[in-house]
C-alpha cells in the first residue's frame, strides 16, 4: 500500500466519528459476549454472586451516559467556537483531532450502547444465568473504565478551548511536523534547489493546498517510465492552474499527468504533518488576533513569540546534530525548506502589528536576538532582515523617542552591530 493512501486513511481514523463507531461496535459486541459464553459457565453460578441486578445497574448506567455525552458534546462544539474566536479558526482542527477528547466522547457512547443492547437482551431473556454473569462481569470493568475515564476528563474540561491550551497544542503539532522534517527534509529523495532547464510541467486538475507528497509512488512511476522529476509544490503549496506540481524529464501524456499528480494529495486547507510551516503560521494568527484592537492582548503575542523562539531553538540544534538522512527515491529531487519562510511567516507580520506596542516589541527583539546568537548560518541572514525591519516600524509607530532607543539597545547581532 503506498503512503498516500496510509496518510488519507489516516485522516479518517482523526474524525470523531471514526472513533465513536468503534467503540460503539465494541460495547454492543461485549454485551451480547454473555450470550455466546453462556453454554460454558455452570448453571447457578450467576444467583450466588449476585448477577441478578445488573439490569438496574444498566439501567442507571444507560441514563448517566446519555446525559454525559449530550454535555461532552455540548462543552466540546463550545469549546471548539471559542478556540476558533479566541485563537484562530486554524487551530480548532486540533481540537477536534484530539485523541483524549475522542477517546472520552467514544468511552461514553460505547459505554451507552453496551447498557442499551445488555437491557435489550435481558428483556428477551437470551443470556440465562450464567449470561448474566458474564454481563455483570463486564459491566464492572466499564464502570472502572467510566470513572478513570470521567476523572481524566474533567480535567481536560477545564483547559479545553483556552488560549494558552490552544497554543501548546499547536506547538506539539508544529514540533512533530519540525522533526518529522529534520529526520526526512527531502522526502527520500535528492536535494534540489532549482529545477533545471528544459524540464516539462505537470500540473494537478485539483486545486488546493498540497498535504502530503508520496516521493514512494513518483519514484515507483518513474522507474516505470525511465523520468526524472522534480518536486516544485512542497507540502503547503497552493496548487492551482498554471501552478506545476512536479517536472518531468521529458514530455508526459495525459495519462501519465493524472499518475504523477495523484501523488499529490491535495485538499481545503494545510495540513500540519508534512507541513511545519503551517505551524508557525497558526501560530502567528493566534498572536496577531490578541494583538488586535478589539482583544488587546499583547501576553498573548509576548508567549507566542517565545513558543516561537523555543520551535526555532530546537530546529537549530536538531540540524546541526542531525545525520544525514539516506536517499531512497535517486530519480525524484525536491527543494530544501526556506528557512527565511519560517522567519517571514512570523517576524514579517507581528513586526508591523506590534509596531507602536514597546512590550512587544521588546520580546520580538530578544527573540530574534537569542536565534542569532545561536551561531546557526541559515538564521543569521533572516535574523538581520527582520530585526532591521522591526526597527523601521517601531520608529514609525512609537511617539516617544526613549523607546526607540531602548529597542535599539537590545543587541542582535550584527543587525545593530554588536555581539
Amino acid at each position: 500500500m503506498h503512503a498516500k493512501w496510509l496518510f488519507i486513511g489516516s485522516q479518517f481514523t482523526r474524525r470523531m466519528w471514526f472513533r465513536a463507531t468503534l467503540y460503539g461496535v465494541f460495547g454492543v459486541a461485549s454485551a451480547l459476549l454473555g450470550a455466546l459464553l453462556r453454554p460454558w459457565l455452570p448453571e447457578g453460578l450467576a444467583t450466588r454472586i449476585g448477577a441478578d441486578a445488573v439490569g438496574n445497574i444498566l439501567g442507571i448506567l444507560a441514563s448517566s451516559m446519555l446525559a454525559v455525552t449530550t454535555f461532552s458534546l455540548s462543552t466540546m462544539v463550545t469549546s471548539y467556537v471559542a478556540a476558533g474566536s479566541s485563537a484562530t479558526p486554524r487551530a480548532s482542527k486540533l481540537l477536534i483531532e484530539d485523541s483524549a477528547a475522542q477517546g472520552a466522547l467514544a468511552s461514553f457512547i460505547g459505554a451507552f450502547l453496551f447498557s442499551i443492547v445488555g437491557l435489550i437482551a435481558l428483556s428477551a431473556g437470551i443470556y440465562g444465568d450464567s449470561g448474566r454473569l458474564v454481563l455483570f462481569a463486564a459491566t464492572v470493568v466499564l464502570i472502572v473504565v467510566i470513572v478513570i475515564t470521567l476523572l481524566r476528563w474533567i480535567d481536560q474540561l477545564s483547559r479545553l478551548g483556552r488560549v494558552g491550551e490552544t497554543i501548546n497544542r499547536v506547538e506539539r503539532a508544529t514540533r512533530e511536523a519540525m522533526q518529522q522534517h529534520l529526520r526526512d527534509p527531502w522526502l527520500g529523495g535528492t536535494p534540489c534547489k532549482v529545477v533545471p532547464a528544459g524540464t516539462h510541467a505537470v500540473e494537478s486538475d485539483r486545486i488546493g493546498y498540497v498535504q502530503y507528497i508520496d516521493t514512494g509512488l513518483l519514484q515507483a512511476i518513474a522507474e516505470e517510465q525511465s523520468l526524472e522529476l522534480w518536486v516544485n509544490a512542497p507540502a503547503g503549496t497552493y496548487a492551482a492552474p498554471g501552478r506545476a506540481v512536479v517536472h518531468a524529464s521529458r514530455k508526459v501524456d495525459d495519462e501519465l499527468r493524472k499518475r504523477l499528480a495523484d501523488a499529490f494529495v491535495i485538499g481545503d486547507g494545510r495540513d500540519f504533518r508534512q507541513d511545519p510551516r503551517f505551524g508557525f503560521v497558526v501560530l502567528t494568527e493566534i498572536a496577531q488576533r490578541a494583538l488586535s484592537p478589539a482583544v488587546n492582548d499583547p501576553g498573548t503575542a509576548i508567549d507566542v513569540l517565545g513558543t516561537v523562539t523555543r520551535l526555532l531553538c530546537q530546529w537549530a540544534r536538531q540540524a546541526e546534530n542531525g545525520d544525514t538522512p539516506p536517499t531512497r527515491h535517486e530519480r525524484i529531487h525536491v527543494p530544501p525548506l526556506a528557512v527565511d519562510d519560517c522567519f517571514d511567516d512570523v517576524f514579517a507580520p507581528l513586526s508591523r502589528d506590534a509596531g507602536g506596542m514597546l512590550e512587544v516589541g521588546i520580546r520580538l527583539r530578544k527573540s530574534l536576538a537569542t536565534l542569532g546568537g545561536l551561531g546557526f548560518a541559515p538564521f543569521e541572514s533572516p535574523v538581520r532582515q527582520h530585526a532591521s525591519r522591526a526597527l523601521e516600524l517601531a520608529a514609525k509607530a512609537l511617539p516617544l523617542e526613549r523607546d526607540r532607543r531602548e529597542l535599539e539597545a537590545i543587541p542582535v547581532g550584527a543587525a545593530t552591530g554588536k555581539d
